[in-house]
């Protein structure tokens, strides 16, 4: 195989897949019924045309017969009149007459024989279209019908273009929704840690601060009050009392024996 043929079976191969990638079938279906209602049209046509043509070589032996007759006439009263040489005249014309007559007549014959045909053949070609637009139509509902339950497979099987774009736009949002939603959540912690500064709340003040550090410092004292009531013997008093106590009575010895010093 040479090179221009390859590239010729190859540009034919081509060609038609992506006319078949094209093709609707409902469009071809109505083209060809289009065209054979066309064509049923030109038969149509031509009968009519062949019909009229008979009608008017009818109208034609019609007058001729009627010039017959009117010479038939007048050679009666030539003779009538002992005019032979004029009673011949128009014998002989009546005569051509009837020659022609005799031909419109073959011809009419043909005529109405080609009606006939075409009359039978466009009642033919009416019951194919007829019958092709029943097909037609039965095979655009199936087709249609076959579409749409392929389209609706791939709609659950999510295989399709459409929902496949959906399905995307729908995980893409999914995913910035969750990062906006983790980044918020990071930010409030910071903010509640302190490492990040609410610039669009209101200043914090020293004062706030030190409520705060109270607040805190309250909030530790309590909880290790807790702690030590949940010691074993633990009481109101509990260790820290005794150490208190040991505390104040150190301090009252030295103070005694300072007073004993300076009264000596």
């Amino acid at each position: 195989m040479s090179i221009f043929q390859r590239i010729k079976t190859i540009f034919g191969a081509k060609t038609d897949k992506a006319l078949d990638r094209m093709e609707d079938p409902n469009e071809t279906l109505d083209y060809s019924y289009k065209k054979q209602l066309e064509l049923l049209q030109k038969v149509r046509r031509g009968v009519a045309d062949v019909a009229t043509s008979r009608k008017r070589l009818e109208l034609q032996m019609g007058q001729l017969e009627q010039q017959q007759n009117k010479l038939k006439g007048q050679a009666q009263k030539a003779m009538e009149v002992s005019r032979e040489d004029l009673a011949r005249e128009a014998l002989s014309r009546r005569s051509g007459l009837t020659q022609q007559i005799s031909d419109l007549q073959a011809q009419h014959q043909n005529l109405v024989q080609e009606e006939q045909k075409l009359t039978t053949a466009s009642q033919r070609l009416q019951a194919k279209v007829d019958s092709f637009r029943t097909r037609k139509e039965t095979l655009k509902a199936t087709y249609n019908a076959a579409e749409a339950q392929t389209k609706i497979g791939e709609a659950f099987s999510g295989i399709s273009e459409e929902f496949g774009d959906v399905g995307m736009a729908i995980q893409r949002a999914e995913d910035k929704t969750a990062n906006l939603q983790a980044r918020a959540g990071a930010v409030d912690e910071l903010l509640a840690s302190g490492a990040l500064d609410d610039l669009s709340g209101t200043p914090r003040d020293d004062i706030g601060s030190q409520l705060d550090s109270l607040s805190s410092e309250q909030d530790v004292e309590i909880e290790l009050q807790r702690m030590r009531e949940a010691l074993p013997g633990g009481s109101a008093g509990g260790p820290r009392a005794a150490l208190e106590a040991e505390d104040a009575d150190v301090t009252e010895a030295g103070e005694q024996t300072g007073r004993g010093g300076a009264q000596a």
